[in-house]
């Protein structure tokens, strides 16, 4: 096969597809940096030019939780400038054939929701950047709520139903990994029959461990990612290209 041709990797790819009948994707930084997101682990990523702030530090420091709020007002600014690409319109067109089951994935942009996928077959095991919650109630705040709190008070804001601090809906460095969404991917990806890869350096852990629960259950393994990853040896099929020249042609 001709490795520098997109449709034919395409081709062989939705032959997999065909034969499946339980597809879990999993997707990572650059499924969105293909939509013009900034990913962290690159050498120009986020966290090249700023330290990550620890879930410990937002919660003891005042000044760390305001500096975590302006960062969060400029990031979703690129959210809502973003739209979603060729990867995310093609998991749509998968999940309305019947064919994806659910995505799995580590970014929080909201670009699946914002591509059509229905809320309930998404898991965001890193959480979601676009909106708010309170740490003791859970109850939700928009940014734009936020904002008007920092602006109109300088401090940052409490939840208004319980006095708890309030933060983005998102992983913190230190911050436990949200346990219902880890038992739901682990489910699914021991339950898939293939597992997709789309933009993940798999190097994260738990959620790199995924991808390795699929094929001990007997799934098959494709990884789309542009770069190489730890897990490529274990893929049926590893594609170091951009995720949107392939997935363009998929069903």
């Amino acid at each position: 096969m001709d490795f520098n041709s997109p449709k034919l990797i395409a081709d062989e790819l939705m032959t997999l597809i065909e034969h499946s009948d339980h597809i879990v994707a999993f997707t990572g930084a650059g499924i969105s940096t293909e939509s013009g997101i900034p990913d962290f682990r690159s050498p120009k990523g986020l966290w090249a030019q700023m330290e990550p702030i620890m879930f410990d530090d937002f919660i003891s420091s005042e000044a760390t939780r305001l500096e975590d709020w302006r960062r969060r007002f400029i990031q979703n600014e690129e959210f809502s400038k973003s739209v979603p690409n060729e990867g995310h319109k093609a998991l749509v067109r998968l999940e309305r054939r019947g064919k994806l089951s659910c995505t799995i994935t580590q970014n929080i942009d909201g670009l699946h929701q914002r591509s059509g996928l229905p809320t309930d077959r998404i898991i965001e095991i890193h959480g979601n950047g676009t909106f708010a919650t309170c740490l003791d109630c859970h109850a939700v705040m928009t940014l734009a709520e936020a904002e008007i709190h920092i602006r109109t008070h300088g401090t940052s804001p409490t939840c208004p139903n319980c006095g708890g601090i309030v933060k983005t809906a998102i992983i913190n460095f230190g911050q436990a990994m949200p346990e219902e969404e880890m038992r739901q991917a682990m489910h699914q990806a021991g339950d898939c029959d293939l597992f997709i890869v789309l933009g993940s350096s798999l190097v994260v852990y738990p959620a790199a461990g995924l991808p390795q629960i699929a094929k001990q259950h007997g799934a098959r393994l494709v990884i789309i990612n542009r770069d190489p990853t730890p897990l490529d040896e274990l893929a049926d099929m590893s594609i170091q290209h951009e995720i949107g020249d392939i997935m363009q042609f998929i069903a």
